[in-house]
């Protein structure tokens, strides 16, 4: 009967491959080889990291920049914002400050008519036919059946505390038709005439003289007046 050892075939085979092995690992340029494989697959590693840990690097930076982008531009719309909330604001201060003064020198011609009103008022009788004001120059126009009804009307006018200046009056006396008459006389049955007094007086007009509009520093006429002064409304004469 044959026998066959298999136990030492293998390990004789074995035994051969290990010493083929060790022979070649033992020479010197296997082992160079060798390093070299280990370092460039280190090395390979760590460039692969680097280059994975820089584009994660770069996406972190990118996403960082896109938000402080955003964040300017969400500011630049307030700062916008807040530059038109200025202007507006600055324009609604002007128009303010535009109001006060215009309400502190009481320039317009509703200043001047109230002016008038108080002082026309003071003299009974007298008519206004009308009030022309240009720039700072006022031209009033008017009659009365008296000329000392004009005189003291001039007076009011000259003793306002600077309101009302370089006063210069013209008066003519003309003879009308008594409309309202009852009785007629002359041979034509005409009706009885009486004499007026037409006047025009220039003066200068100081806004800023006249009083505040909550009636302080009132400048009302202190000329002496020959009649008190009644409340009534002013009087225009109609042609």
């Amino acid at each position: 009967m044959i026998k066959i050892n298999l136990l030492n075939s293998v390990t004789e085979r074995s035994g051969g491959a290990v010493a083929t092995v060790d022979k070649k690992l033992s020479s010197a340029g296997s082992r160079l080889l060798l390093s070299s494989i280990v370092v460039l697959a280190l090395l390979a590693a760590v460039i692969g990291w680097d280059v994975i840990s820089t584009q994660m690097a770069k996406t972190e930076a990118e996403r960082q920049l896109d938000e402080q982008k955003q964040i300017a531009s969400e500011l630049e719309t307030v700062m916008n914002e807040q530059k038109d909330l200025e202007t507006k604001i600055n324009n609604i201060d002007a128009r303010i400050d535009s109001i006060k003064k215009l309400r502190a020198s009481q320039a317009g011609p509703s200043a001047v008519l109230e002016a008038m009103r108080e002082r026309v008022a003071m003299v009974p009788g007298l008519y206004l036919e009308s009030v022309e004001q240009t720039g700072d120059g006022i031209v009033i126009k008017g009659n009365s059946p008296d000329e000392s009804q004009v005189t003291q009307f001039g007076r009011s006018l000259e003793f306002s505390n600077g309101l009302f200046t370089n006063l210069s009056i013209e008066t003519t006396r003309t003879d009308v038709t008594n409309e309202n008459a009852t009785q007629k006389v002359g041979p034509d049955g005409e009706a009885a005439k009486v004499s007026i007094v037409n006047f025009s007086i220039k003066c200068s007009y100081t806004p800023s003289k006249a009083p505040n509009p909550d009636g302080s520093n009132p400048t009302a006429a202190s000329a002496p007046a020959s009649q008190p002064a009644a409340a009534q409304p002013v009087q225009v004469a109609k042609k």
